[in-house]
């Protein structure tokens, strides 16, 4: 099914106009989008409920929303990591990469956004919210103005129009399609929720309204709008990482929804399998999260005396699992000497681990069992390399 056509522009380039939105005629899912849509929703059926078990749940999303926000970014290729965001809250270092705000602008768009929707609808004015946040004071941000639609018209590699790869719509008919796709937002129509978001993400990326910023901005609007379809009831399903570790595939299956071919299967079927795949793999998550809090609320009833004080640490480590002594005396409110032995019981029960063994000044202690439920195989690995 075609989405839309290349007209010739008076430029002379070809320009990707889409038609109206969602299709006049109704897309027909086939028997293996069927399938993988029963999957998916099954998956998040699952996950909705038992995340609901976590001993708190917002520090798990809390995490999952620094993850979301350096592997969305890395598609863009941003070189800062979730640890490095980790770390410059805790404010253990004072040098950073120079491109990690990239990453903690999209964390502060993606809390904007969460709480922004509580009371306002998901609309044109909430995207262009939304972008003013996530590239506004950014090193991106000079000529692409921020919050605002484009006014020109860009393109999608290549070095011009000529040799682009792909043309949006051109203004006009960027704000016409901009429209229908408000619209398709709050329509009670009979797609399924899971389609219509797939739906939502590739026709936002079709459409491209910004200067810069429009694949972030695109997977920060599925998050949202997951949530205002209620298909969870917490934000707890970020993908991401899906679209980072099969990005040949991300973009192709994107290129195909909005080629003269037509094909909006391929894009449906690799989001259906995404939303299936990290659902899976947040339940693990969750699973695992509530087996190291059994275990390690265990090593700290042996602490004795300091076994009140380990407890509130534990909490307190959810959601920051980079910290240094100092952390450890705002926390508690114990004196340096206290604090310091604390530590050191801590790291003698095998909950904290001293990253930079080496030193005595400036220590760094991982809650690295936690962390690594949040990491890849490759950052581990790095990360067991760079504490030798």
């Amino acid at each position: 099914m075609k989405i839309g056509k290349l007209i010739k522009q008076p430029q002379g380039y070809l320009s990707f106009i889409p038609d109206k939105f969602p299709p006049i005629e109704p897309i027909i899912l086939d028997s293996k989008t069927q399938k993988l849509h029963a999957r998916a929703a099954l998956m998040l059926g699952k996950l909705d409920g038992i995340t609901q078990l976590l001993p708190d749940l917002d520090f798990f999303i809390f995490m999952y929303i620094r993850k979301e926000a350096s592997r969305s970014s890395e598609i863009e290729g941003t070189k800062a990591t979730m640890i490095d965001v980790i770390k410059s809250e805790a404010e253990i270092e004072s040098r950073w990469p120079d491109d990690i705000d990239r990453i903690m602008h999209y964390i502060e768009a993606m809390n904007y956004g969460l709480k922004r929707m509580e009371k306002f609808p998901l609309s044109l004015r909430f995207i262009r919210e939304t972008h003013q946040i996530l590239l506004g004071n950014t090193k991106d941000a000079p000529g692409k103005t921020p919050g605002e639609f484009r006014t020109s018209q860009n393109w999608i590699s290549g070095g011009s129009l000529a040799t682009a790869k792909f043309v949006p719509p051109n203004p006009s008919e960027m704000k016409r399609s901009l429209d229908d796709f408000e619209k398709f937002l709050h329509s009670d129509d009979e797609y399924p929720p899971l389609i219509k978001a797939a739906l939502a993400h590739a026709q936002f990326e079709t459409i491209h309204p910004f200067l810069d910023g429009n694949g972030r901005t695109g997977r920060l609007l599925t998050t949202f709008y997951l949530c205002k379809l209620s298909i969870l009831e917490r934000p707890v399903l970020y993908l991401s990482e899906y679209f980072l570790n099969n990005q040949k595939d991300y973009y192709g299956s994107l290129n195909s929804y909005h080629s003269e071919d037509g094909d909006i299967s391929e894009w449906l079927n690799f989001f259906l399998d995404g939303v299936a795949i990290i659902a899976e793999q947040a339940i693990e998550t969750s699973k695992k999260i509530n087996n190291l809090r059994q275990e390690d609320v265990v090593k700290i009833h042996k602490l004795g005396r300091s076994t009140k004080t380990g407890i509130l640490i534990l909490e307190k480590l959810y959601q920051l699992p980079i910290i240094n002594v100092k952390k450890i005396e705002e926390w508690s409110g114990l004196s340096r000497p206290a604090a310091n032995e604390l530590v050191r019981k801590l790291v003698e029960i095998g909950i904290l681990e001293q990253k930079n063994k080496g030193i005595e000044y400036g220590r760094e202690f991982w809650y690295k069992r936690y962390l690594d439920l949040f990491t890849s195989k490759k950052e581990q690995e790095e990360i067991n390399s760079d504490a030798k």
